[in-house]
Order: structure tokens, then C-alpha cells, then sequence
């Protein structure tokens, strides 16, 4: 019989996994967020506070996450259109009422 002595003994190093699947798939939190909130904010409504989180996300994704620039660009698209009718429709009802104005202390 024989004794193998500790520093001879062979070592087993762990091999990275063969699948692939932690170098394929981009992490990208900052372009996925700014397209979901571009997306939910037309969808459901959302109107000022939403878009301006999306495009600030967006922005930071271009910079941070080249890897998903379709998705940053797309969600920076999607929040500003939202984002400019919204301060499109405020301007044209602050503009109403201030036309109106004169007329609402006449009864």
C-alpha cells in the first residue's frame, strides 16, 4: 500500500462553467429601466415624474452601459416624447387660464 504525502497530492482547481451563460447575457439595469418607464409612462399615463426618471437613466445608461445603447436610446426617446407633451399640455392650459382670466371675476 502505498501513502501519498500532502504536498503530492493532486489538486483539483474548479473549472469555469462550459455553458456560457454569465458572459452572454449583458448586465444592463440602467437601459432596462429607462425603457420600461418610457413604456409604462405612454402606456398608463404617467406624466412628469416617470419620463424624468427615464431619461435621467437613459443618459446614464449611454455612458455606462455601451453594450445596451439600443435600449438606452430607445428608452431616452420613449421618456422625452413623453415628457415634451406633457410640458406641451401644461403650457396650453396655463395659456387658456391666463386668456381667461379677465372673464372670471365677471358674473
Amino acid at each position: 500500500m502505498s501513502t501519498i504525502a500532502p504536498d503530492q497530492a493532486p489538486v483539483s482547481t474548479p473549472q469555469p462553467d462550459s455553458s456560457g451563460a454569465e458572459s452572454t447575457t449583458p448586465n444592463s439595469p440602467l437601459a432596462v429601466s429607462s425603457l420600461v418607464l418610457g413604456l409604462v409612462s405612454i402606456l398608463a399615463g404617467w406624466t412628469f415624474l416617470a419620463p424624468l426618471a427615464g431619461l435621467i437613466t437613459g443618459i446614464l445608461a449611454l455612458g455606462r452601459e455601451p453594450q445596451a445603447r439600443t435600449m438606452a436610446l430607445w428608452g431616452i426617446v420613449l421618456n422625452a416624447v413623453m415628457l415634451a407633451g406633457a410640458v406641451i399640455v401644461v403650457l396650453v392650459a396655463l395659456g387658456f387660464g391666463l386668456a381667461l382670466l379677465p372673464f372670471a371675476f365677471i358674473f
